[in-house]
């Protein structure tokens, strides 16, 4: 089971954290008629006082005084459009959100027994989970990679998918890396003794239910005594788990505890069929030998998987950019293919081979991709409902299907508290907008069809090697591309109605800075390849409804109106003519059903406030955010993609970002000033409640003394200069522009040695490049001479006889 390390920090639980530690039900309660009137009325009052206000508001003022000053002309036009996009937006979270009961409403829950059945019969279709990993903590790996190896399904394959240098210098980064690498030998070692008699049971299972067509009481009591069996493993498991925080516990009751409680269940259900059947003085009982085979197949499958690691960064053919869409893609890539080791002067290269007995690494093929978050945990079943949907025929153009996650509950922070629940609201929403066929990939958790990623693969050549693409990796929302791109060819989104899934939320603000401003950055620079998407499919004929394009649009483009909305109404001073009681009646719907969904998920209602005052301090993170798109879209390079950091300590935060709430409190308290001296009291009030939650969102969320603490490191930061580190980043960057020189990508860490002209490896590898030869590295100087083994495992820590196994 995933432990800490010895002497790792707890976080320290603040005043106002959560106190919840159980999670939201998996069943979405049914909503009432009640609240279903009450969301269509909400939609219909919002637009109802937008329309009031500009007639009775914009227009009358225009009718009253005409157009008395150009600066009033500017004000009410610029005035109308912040208001009118503030708005759509509001009712695209209602509209959302009234999808989503509609949906909850009508979703009924498929059967156990259906799901066994279906699976039963000669079910073929293999699965495998890839887990992207980057710099991650041991024990938040194995927290994921066991929610993965524990799902319940017939033929299933983990890899966890290491991004980091393969080759470490530092001693602190090389033992965290090995203890990474070791995660998925582990588990696989502790799940070699149940699934041997799982499996093994199996096999006599199978043998007797050919022989009658009802479960002999005897076969019954093998049966219950291997549940048994099953339940006592599974809670010793979790008492030797180390619960240090709100995501262990969760991990402990939820998975461990939760699939023991199952197995508990199951094994009391069958010894009531047996005394059933002992009181009638029969031996055979009325469990029919199928569905006893299906238990018993059931505990087979649940501890029967085969874990793996994979490194790309060992191999120079495949790509090495700095993100985990291509972390994702170089895998993907080699599935259903055999390889051979090429040991060359630049590193390792991996060559197709045709008979995969002689190969050194075999990738076997898979129906079905689940993509998993290292720091996300799946629930039992998550695995089995999702493809149960995607098999059934009126899914067949389903190409992503998915659990959008919840938040942990239990949060150690007063931040985590509340960006946990605007992860549940975001649930809520995504699922409403399934019921407009305006899903997107949430990239934490998703079943994929591997053939609709064989349909959007891209591929390019770079420096000899063939490079393909599945998931984009232009921007750094990468699932929200591609699924664009999926719509591009036919295919469909949908979310699953149920919560089987959770994911982390950052526990402080400077690692919710990182998050934010990555989720800020990139829709802009999709939104034009969505109106690509729309063109194409109209011309197939597809319909394309205005609610979907609304949604969509709202999605990818939001933040950036929103962002700068906010910004011209906190720092422009409108004419109090402007303002009227309507534009907050418009508001007033969505700011109620908020609290009250914000109940339906077990916080306060007063937390719209908060929300409020949350959304308001991360103004400035969003705006950078937009403000990377659009250099990106102005310089057509790549963003770098930020790895929102996962650590039991806090995440220091940009000064930036820190000062910013404060200019926005001080900016906020002279307008009031200002407008109340002026009488213009429409802005005074809305400056007094800006400056109110602002300095309350600071003081709660941020930190007083944090704040402190992070401007002191950024003003003292020259302090720390570190000469030999200056130089060798030069170093690292010369030795990178000459590799590009010549055509060459960049391959292991450790210092740069200068051009070796003699070295004959390098000669014949490389030819004769106008008198210089390619600057080599540490790492491609032993894979080329063999005196250190970059490639002695094909799949990292376990090796490459266990992938060929795998074919």
């Amino acid at each position: 089971m995933p432990d800490l390390p010895a002497g790792a920090p707890t976080r320290r639980r603040q005043w106002g954290a959560e106190r919840r530690t159980r999670p939201l039900d998996t069943l979405h309660a049914r909503p009432s008629d009640r609240k279903l009137v009450s969301g269509r009325v909400a939609i219909i009052l919002t637009i109802a006082f937008w329309l009031a206000y500009v007639v009775y508001t914009v227009i009358r003022q225009f009718l009253d005084y005409g157009t008395e000053s150009f600066r009033f002309t500017t004000e009410a036009i610029s005035y109308l459009v912040v208001v009118t996009f503030l708005t759509f937006s509001a009712l695209m979270h209602l509209v959302a959100r009234q999808g989503a009961m509609e949906r909850f409403a009508a979703h009924v829950r498929v059967p156990r027994a259906e799901l066994d059945r279906h699976f039963a019969t000669g079910h073929d279709a293999p699965m495998t989970v890839l887990v992207p990993s980057y710099a991650e903590e041991p024990d938040v790996v194995a927290t994921t990679l066991w929610s993965a190896a524990l799902q319940e399904y017939p033929s299933l394959r983990v890899v966890l998918l290491v991004d980091d240098a393969p080759f470490p210098t530092d001693p602190e980064t090389l033992d965290r890396l090995d203890r990474t690498r070791a995660v998925a030998g582990r588990i696989q070692a502790q799940l070699e003794a149940p699934s041997r008699r799982f499996q093994e049971a199996l096999f006599s299972a199978e043998v007797e239910a050919d022989a009658a067509p009802f479960a002999s009481t005897h076969a019954l009591r093998t049966l219950v005594e291997h549940h048994r069996w099953a339940d006592a493993w599974l809670r010793r498991n979790a008492r030797e788990h180390e619960v240090a925080d709100h995501v262990d516990r969760f991990f402990h009751d939820q998975v461990l505890v939760g699939l023991a409680d199952e197995f508990r269940l199951t094994a009391e259900a069958l010894e009531a069929a047996i005394a059933d059947a002992v009181a009638l003085g029969q031996d055979f009982s009325e469990v029919t030998s199928a569905r006893a085979l299906e238990l018993q197949r059931r505990l087979a499958w649940t501890f029967t998987a085969e874990l793996t690691t994979f490194e790309r960064k060992r191999y120079v053919n495949l790509s090495d950019e700095a993100n985990k869409a291509m972390n994702l893609n170089a895998y993907i890539g080699l599935m259903g293919g055999a390889y051979a080791f090429d040991e060359t002067a630049s590193g390792t290269v991996l060559r197709t081979v045709a008979d995969p007995a002689a190969a050194d690494l075999v990738v076997p093929a898979s129906d079905y991709l689940l993509t998993l978050d290292a720091d996300s945990v799946l629930l039992r079943d998550y695995c089995l409902r999702l493809v149960y949907f995607l098999e059934q025929p009126e899914n067949a153009r389903v190409a992503v299907t998915q659990t959008p996650y919840s938040s942990f509950r239990g949060a150690a922070t007063r931040i985590e508290r509340l960006a946990g629940a605007t992860t549940d609201i975001q649930h809520i929403l995504h699922q409403g907008m399934s019921r407009y066929d305006a899903t997107f990939w949430v990239g934490a958790n998703a079943v994929i069809r591997t053939q609709a990623l064989r349909d959007i693969e891209e591929v390019e050549t770079v420096g000899g090697f063939e490079v393909k693409r599945y998931v984009q990796d232009r921007t750094v929302i990468e699932d929200t591309e591609s699924s664009v791109d999926l719509g591009m060819h036919g295919w469909t989104l949908v979310n699953y109605p149920e919560r089987l899934s959770y994911s982390a939320t950052p526990p402080d603000f400077g690692s919710l800075v990182v998050q934010r401003r990555r989720w800020a950055n990139g829709g802009l620079l999709i939104l034009p390849k969505y109106v690509r998407q729309v063109r194409e499919r109209r011309a197939r004929g597809e319909r394309v409804g205005l609610v979907e394009m609304a949604l969509r649009v709202n999605y990818m483009a939001s933040i950036t109106w929103a962002s700068f909305g906010l910004v011209f109404l906190l720092a422009y001073p409108y004419d109090s003519r402007l303002l009227s009681p309507m534009v907050l009646l418009a508001a007033l719907p969505y700011f109620w059903l908020l609290s009250s969904d914000l109940r339906y998920c077990g916080y306060k209602r007063t937390d719209v406030l908060r929300i409020y005052g949350f959304n308001l301090i991360l103004t400035p993170v969003n705006v950078a955010g937009v403000l990377k798109s659009i250099q990106q879209a102005l310089t057509a390079k790549k963003i770098p993609f930020a790895r929102t950091p996962k650590v039991r300590d806090r995440t220091a935060s940009p000064a930036l970002y820190v000062l910013a709430p404060y200019a926005i409190v001080a900016f906020s308290v002279f307008t009031f000033v200002r407008d109340y001296g002026a009488q213009n009291w429409g802005n005074a009030v809305f400056a007094a409640f800006n400056a109110l939650l602002a300095t309350y969102a600071i003081v709660a969320y941020i930190g007083v003394w944090n704040s402190v603490v992070d401007v002191w490191l950024w003003a003292t930061r020259w302090m720390y200069y570190d000469p030999s580190a200056r130089a060798a980043r030069r170093a690292a960057r010369r030795a990178t522009r000459a590799e590009r020189r010549h055509g060459r990508r960049r391959h292991g860490v450790g210092p740069v040695p200068e051009p070796v002209s003699e070295d004959w490896h390098a000669v014949l590898y490389f030819g004769h490049g106008g008198g210089n030869l390619p600057v080599r590295h540490d790492a491609d100087v032993v894979g080329a001479t063999g005196a250190r083994p970059v490639a002695s495992t094909g799949a990292g820590a376990t090796g490459p006889q266990q992938e060929r196994s795998a074919a």
